[in-house]
């Protein structure tokens, strides 16, 4: 029986393959600044099912207990467990302002609810909106995941489309190049904000913390560049991967905005 924690930062050249795109249109005008909403899931149906008191439970069972410790420490946690055909993986990803119980907390809800909408998919992937969790019995880590995406927006629209869309990118972009910086901090997160008249914009975006600075970049700036498709002249809106996602809103929807 095998089972590792990989190191946070591995650098490697990636050879990052085009995957056609899944994308899920979700309207949403709700705060969420308050809670651990649930966001979406994905079940993937091509790596099959386990069976109850299977050694790919028995791995999965093992990793998730075994994840709460750095999960209250990190923040982050992607590690595999097993010898094949049962290997599993697994990895975690919290918000950047969702830190110690927060991330414990929503890391117990996560597991729960993935069992309870993918029950025995050996894969699958769900979004809340204080963290991310994916499993899967073939290896993902280090690659960036845009097969798994949907949008989030609101239905309301600011007075002038054009000039907003401009200022929008403009922060997401300076938040990215903050964001994938080669600094000690690791986090490939960053939050800001930005005047725009009598109103504020608030932004904030994330990458899972496996992935190299280079690739993060990639993964922000293709979904930066989905903003028209996505959010065009909406007063908020999100896109969410199973690598990177970003928010923008006129109101702050974060526990800390630096």
């Amino acid at each position: 029986m095998s089972s590792s924690f990989i190191p946070k930062r591995i650098a490697l050249v990636l050879n990052l393959a085009m995957v056609a795109i899944q994308v899920f249109l979700i309207r949403s005008v709700s705060s969420m600044n308050e809670t651990n909403s649930y966001l979406y899931h994905k079940c993937s149906e091509a790596e099959g099912k386990y069976k109850s008191k299977s050694p790919y439970e028995g791995n999965l069972n093992f990793l998730i207990k075994d994840m709460y410790k750095d999960t209250f420490v990190r923040g982050f946690v992607y590690a595999y467990h097993g010898d094949d055909p049962n290997t599993v993986y697994i990895l975690l990803q919290c918000g950047g302002d969702s830190y110690g119980f927060k991330c414990g907390s929503c890391l117990s809800t996560a597991t729960s609810e993935l069992r309870r909408r993918c029950p025995m998919n050996k894969a699958g992937i769900v979004w809340f909106d204080k963290c991310l969790l994916k499993i899967s019995p073939t290896a993902f880590f280090e690659k960036i995941d845009d097969k798994n995406k949907f949008y989030m927006y609101s239905t309301k629209k600011v007075s002038d489309p054009a000039l907003f869309n401009v200022k929008t990118k403009a922060l997401l972009t300076e938040l990215t190049a903050k964001a994938t910086r080669r600094s000690d901090k690791l986090l490939l997160y960053e939050t800001g904000e930005m005047k725009l008249g009598k109103m504020k914009l608030y932004g904030m975006v994330q990458c899972r913390r496996d992935l190299w600075f280079t690739v993060c970049k990639t993964c922000l700036d293709k979904i930066i560049g989905e903003l028209p498709k996505c959010c065009d002249g909406k007063e908020g809106g999100r896109v969410l991967s199973g690598s990177c996602n970003f928010r923008y809103e006129i109101y702050p929807f974060l526990d800390t905005v630096r």
